[in-house]
C-alpha cells in the first residue's frame, strides 16, 4: 500500500485559533465536500507562513462560513490570517494510482475558491510515470504551478 494525496485545500487562511477547545481543525463543510475531505478524517496541515507541520482531524463548522479554525494544541501553530495547505491522504495499491483524481481547491485571502484543480498520474509510451495538473476545464497546467495569491 502507498500513502498518496486524497484531497487538498491549498492556501486556505486561518480565520481563528482557539486554544480552549479539545482539539482539531474546524472547516466549512462546503469546502470539505467539494474537495472530498470527510468529517473526523485526519489531515496534515502545513503552515505557509511559519513552516509548522501538524496532523489533526477535521470537524465541520457552519456551512458557508468559509471558516478555518485551529483548535486546542493546533491553535499554537497558527495565527489568524496564516495561509495553510491542508492535505488528506489515502492508502492504495500502487497500480491504483493512475485511476485516482485528487481534487485541489485553491483559495483567496477571504477563503473563496479561486481554482479547482486535479492531479493525474498516467504512463508515457515507454511505461514511465507521468504527472499532470489540470484545471477545472481539463486544461494542463505548468509544473510547478504557482499560487495565484
Amino acid at each position: 500500500m502507498r500513502k498518496v494525496v486524497g484531497a487538498k485545500l491549498h492556501g486556505i487562511h486561518v480565520t481563528d485559533a482557539n486554544i480552549d477547545y479539545h482539539g482539531s481543525i474546524t472547516l466549512d463543510p462546503d469546502h470539505c465536500e467539494e474537495a472530498g475531505i470527510l468529517p473526523l478524517e485526519f489531515v496534515e496541515i502545513w503552515n505557509k507562513n511559519s513552516g509548522a507541520r501538524i496532523s489533526t482531524y477535521v470537524i465541520l463548522g457552519e456551512r458557508g462560513s468559509r471558516c478555518c479554525i485551529l483548535n486546542g494544541a493546533a491553535a499554537r501553530t497558527c495565527q489568524p490570517g496564516d495561509a495553510l495547505i491542508i492535505c488528506s491522504s489515502i492508502y492504495v495499491d500502487a497500480e491504483e494510482i493512475p485511476s485516482l483524481n485528487p481534487k485541489v481547491l485553491a483559495f483567496d485571502r477571504d477563503n473563496h475558491v479561486i481554482d479547482r484543480l486535479s492531479y493525474k498520474v498516467d504512463f508515457d509510451d515507454k511505461g514511465r510515470y507521468r504527472f499532470a495538473i489540470h484545471d477545472e476545464t481539463g486544461a494542463k497546467q505548468p509544473i510547478p504551478l504557482k499560487s495565484k495569491v
